[in-house]
């Protein structure tokens, strides 16, 4: 009967150190973070559902912090080696090159993301799945962002996003591209809602 209760508090110190680390972070460059705490399991599987497993090309991921979005993409089915982890926090990179080895873990500014990618992302992505704090830039900035991610998907392919705010954090009213939205998951602290872009 100890065994399992054993295993249970060998588990949670992982999931503790990165709320610290998250945290640190948070203090130290709020605006850069965005977020207090890691995307809940219930936030991170929500934007994994959005993600076609079988589908081919790359996944690209943008401001993985710890990775909880990362490990619901790899529960969902896709495999690790087409992950490309788009990370600014290089803590943040290291830890994830540690976790995911098969995946390419590519530091510096996802909202330079073309340049960023330019010779790392070869053929079209199946999707563009983003953890950056949208909210806290300018619309000009997240315009040029989703126009980036656009060029880099393959037909029909999603750039998901989430956000704590109620208004989407990209115009829904953008020409050539649909847009929709989740339920509010009101698992995660604070509330979010999964918001997907396609060209259209």
């Amino acid at each position: 009967m100890s065994s399992p209760s054993f295993i249970r508090v060998e588990k949670k110190p992982l999931r503790l150190d990165d709320e610290m680390q998250f945290i640190r972070s948070w203090i130290e460059k709020p605006l850069r973070t965005g977020a207090v705490m890691p995307s809940s399991k219930a936030l991170a599987r929500t934007m994994a559902r959005y993600v076609d497993p079988d589908s081919k090309g790359p996944v690209i991921e943008l401001g993985p912090g710890t990775g909880p979005v990362t490990e619901a993409l790899v529960k969902h089915g896709v495999d690790p080696s087409r992950l490309v982890l788009v990370e600014f926090n290089p803590d943040f990179c290291r830890l994830l090159r540690n976790r995911y080895p098969q995946a390419k873990v590519v530091q510096g500014d996802a909202y330079r993301l073309r340049r960023m990618l330019a010779g790392t992302v070869e053929e079209p992505a199946a999707a563009v799945v983003s953890g950056l704090p949208l909210m806290t830039k300018p619309l000009r900035t997240r315009l040029r962002l989703i126009a980036d991610a656009m060029t880099l998907l393959g037909p029909g392919a999603p750039f998901v996003q989430f956000t704590y705010a109620m208004m989407p954090p990209i115009p829904k009213e953008l020409s050539g591209i649909t847009a929709k939205a989740s339920e509010l998951i009101w698992l995660n602290i604070p509330p979010a809602r999964v918001w997907v872009y396609r060209a259209a």
